[in-house]
């Protein structure tokens, strides 16, 4: 598949009509057995979620924490995939890790001078084949990928 190709309508579309550009994605938690497990729905498919192991979920499905990190995975992989058809840039290798780090005393209200939440997550690239243009590629999947720019600068959230 020719990305550039596949992408110039596209591109030409949301050029002439911005407000053609614009989407929204929704995800719809809903309650299953038990207090710590959940369906999410995407509409493309649906995913089992739990509560962690450490907090007092079953640990036998994904924690929301694990999806956060998927969902951000997937998008740098995937941005650098397509950053690289687009670009030119022959790679034999693209593979992209997040690992996050949290402190689970403040989820569990033990001690509220702990943030809830990740206090550290790292994007690893493991890239090969891409030559002199391995800096290029990564710092455009940096520029491009959704996930992570959302994370580094968060929207605001309206709560209802």
């Amino acid at each position: 598949m020719d990305l550039r190709e596949a992408q110039r309508p596209l591109k030409e579309r949301y050029r002439a009509e911005p407000g053609e550009a614009r989407i929204t994605l929704t995800a719809r938690g809903s309650e299953t057995a038990g207090a710590a497990a959940c369906s999410v729905d995407i509409g493309r498919a649906a995913y089992a979620a739990q509560a962690h192991a450490g907090v007092g979920g079953e640990g036998t499905a994904p924690c929301s924490g694990d999806l956060l990190l998927g969902a951000l995975a997937a998008c740098a992989q995937v941005t650098c995939q397509m950053v690289a058809a687009s670009s030119g840039i022959a790679t034999t290798k693209i593979e992209v890790t997040a690992t996050g780090e949290l402190d689970l005393r403040g989820t569990l209200g033990i001690d509220h001078e702990v943030p809830v939440g990740f206090d550290r997550i790292e994007l690893h690239f493991d890239v090969e084949g891409a030559g002199d243009r391995r800096d290029e590629l990564i710092e455009k999947t940096l520029r491009y990928c959704v996930v992570l720019r959302t994370l580094q600068q968060p929207p605001q959230i309206d709560i209802t």
